[in-house]
């Protein structure tokens, strides 16, 4: 009998051992093939982990589908101006105060105020994005939006999309911060609106100007969720936007997401697709640019993909990651480098960025910048100066090669951020550019190549693009070597092969490809395509795109477009000033990607 119970005792016991030990098991391989922590776990850096409270633990892999199905098909029933993101019109009687509110705010205010704040935005989404999952336990956010002297409507809308389109447990709270708007409705008016119809959103007022990133800074300091997400001020949040933001983060505390930026057309509030996707990058002046998807990024068109920088303002980073940077730069003033001194210092300092193609946000881009220079003098030059002089290394020599006057501005005190730089041992600049944007020296050289030619195009009458922005048509005009009257007759065929207005980072861009189709403006993206030109010199054309179709025009009319190249058309011979004959010939070599 006792033998019996000794072999019973010893059989409970080694099933009991053989069950722990397979659940230890099946737990160590399980973390290495998903590897998940608190997006505020430091033990993952070999630091003291933090107190439990500030810590999320994702106890499993589970994902769960985030979509508000409810929400999504009472939207596809709404009907109204601008619903579904469609193009709306003023009538007749509702344009009396369209100029005043277009002059002071660079977009049509009037037509804002007859859209719904809740309008139905089109899920432009990849078709892959509908069928994706995300971690059941993802942080909660406090979405921050800096604005200065915004229109009532388009400042709401933005709250309003935020609201309406996050899951109600995540969104913590939605921060406007006031930078010391003069318009009264900036005040009192909004906190009480909000009071009354969006709880979750409040507005601080700032006690005097301080500039959108001093603005970002103050709403960060207020925000007390595990992530932060900042947004610009005519913006709207489109269909289960927030859970593909916020997974990386949540595998991943020093990681940085940004949304896909859609467009809101300032004239018809037409929401659209600005493309899909393109890796963040700038050329040698600082202006902001982009790098083609690389091959592994479009096998997987729904998945987050590593980006060099972000575009601007719109992108989303933990509390704890964001102040252990801290923060932007507070030396930098009013606006300008800020997205390039915070993603260097992101990829420089430990972290990573991702743009996620199944989070979209509309933006608004304005016609023009209403507001005036705060009569700070060259304060975005001082800005790159901080930026180059702190983080770039030895490659800020090709900024100063392009803007010379930029050794000459008094860059400030940069003790504390190269003492940051030190005390989080961040990586040199070169290592950002052989690693990260390693592709960038190829499509923008720290050291160019010379243009193809500079200097008016002309049959008769010149191209002329009028001081005219982005999206608007480009036409003829009288030469202004002639005439001596004002234009901007002078276009630069660059190395990159595309036709730029001179001063500017405007091109020429075709986007029609129907006979006679327009020629408009659009920023140089330096991707060939729709900007892509060729100058004939023994044909004296300028071929676009795929060499098919050459630019032409109707002088009558002072019209410019392009149809099919045709060697007897007249008015397809084009005479450009100064040609670089010997860089014409090896057309085919320069500008190789």
């Amino acid at each position: 009998m006792k033998r019996n119970i000794k072999s019973l005792l010893k059989f409970f016991l080694l099933s009991a051992v053989t069950v722990v030990f397979t659940v230890l098991v099946f737990r160590i391989f399980k973390s290495k093939q998903y590897p998940q922590h608190s997006i505020f776990d430091n033990r993952i850096n070999g630091q003291e982990p933090l107190a439990p409270e500030d810590a999320i633990l994702l106890v499993d892999n589970e994902k769960i589908d985030w979509q508000d199905y409810e929400q999504i098909k009472t939207d596809s029933l709404r009907k109204g101006p601008g619903e579904q993101g469609k193009p709306a019109f003023l009538s007749s009687s509702e344009t009396k105060n369209y100029d005043k509110l277009y002059k002071v705010n660079g977009f049509n205010a009037a037509l804002s105020d007859k859209i719904a704040l809740d309008r139905a935005v089109p899920d432009i989404r990849h078709p892959g994005c509908k069928d994706k999952k995300y971690l059941k336990n993802l942080p909660t956010v406090s979405v921050i939006v800096p604005f200065h002297n915004e229109h009532w409507t388009t400042l709401l809308r933005t709250a309003t999309s935020v609201v309406k389109r996050s899951p109600p447990h995540l969104l913590k709270e939605v921060i406007l911060v006031d930078d010391f708007s003069t318009k009264e409705f900036s005040k009192k008016p909004l906190d009480d609106y909000l009071a009354a119809n969006l709880s979750k959103v409040r507005a601080i007022h700032l006690p005097e100007r301080s500039g959108l990133i001093r603005a970002r800074l103050a709403g960060a300091r207020e925000a007390t969720a595990d992530v932060l997400i900042f947004l610009d001020s005519h913006t709207e949040a489109n269909i289960n936007w927030l859970p593909p933001l916020l997974e990386p983060i949540a595998q991943d505390y020093r990681t940085c997401v940004c949304p896909f930026i859609d467009v809101i057309q300032y004239e018809t509030f037409e929401y659209r697709a600005q493309d899909e996707g393109a890796r963040g990058a700038f050329d040698w002046e600082f202006f902001y640019k982009r790098l083609p998807l690389l091959p592994e990024d479009l096998q997987h068109p729904t998945e987050p993909f590593k980006s060099p920088v972000m575009a601007g303002g719109l992108f989303a980073i933990s509390r704890k990651f964001f102040w252990e940077l801290d923060g932007y730069d507070e030396g930098l003033d009013i606006w300008g480098g800020e997205q390039y001194e915070l993603s260097f210092k992101i990829w420089q300092c430990g972290g990573q960025m991702y743009d996620a193609p199944c989070s979209r946000v509309g933006h608004i881009y304005r016609k023009f910048a209403p507001f005036p220079n705060p009569g700070k003098g060259d304060f975005v030059g001082r800005n790159y100066r901080r930026v180059a002089e702190v983080w770039m290394d030895e490659y800020a020599q090709y900024l100063y090669m392009r803007r010379p006057h930029y050794k000459n501005i008094d860059p400030g005190d940069l003790s504390k951020q190269k003492a940051l730089r030190e005390r989080l041992h961040c990586k040199p600049f070169k290592w950002f550019m052989e690693n990260i944007a390693f592709d960038l020296p190829l499509k923008y050289p720290p050291i160019e190549p010379g243009d193809f030619g500079v200097g008016e195009a002309t049959p008769e009458l010149c191209v002329d693009s009028g001081f005219k922005e982005r999206d608007q048509v480009v036409g003829l005009s009288e030469c202004i070597s002639d005439t001596k009257k004002k234009g901007e007759q002078n276009f630069t065929l660059t190395w990159h092969k595309d036709l730029r207005v001179k001063g500017k980072s405007l091109c020429l861009d075709v986007s029609d490809p129907n006979d006679k189709a327009d020629v408009a403006l659009y920023p140089c993206h330096g991707m060939k395509g729709n900007q892509y030109w060729k100058y004939d010199v023994e044909k004296q054309w300028f071929k676009h795109g795929g060499n098919s179709r050459c630019l032409d025009c109707d002088p009558g009319q002072k019209r410019l477009y392009v149809r099919s190249c045709d060697e007897s058309s007249r008015t397809q011979k084009w005479r450009f000033e100064n040609v670089n004959l010997t860089m014409i010939a090896d057309w085919e070599n320069i500008g190789v990607q």
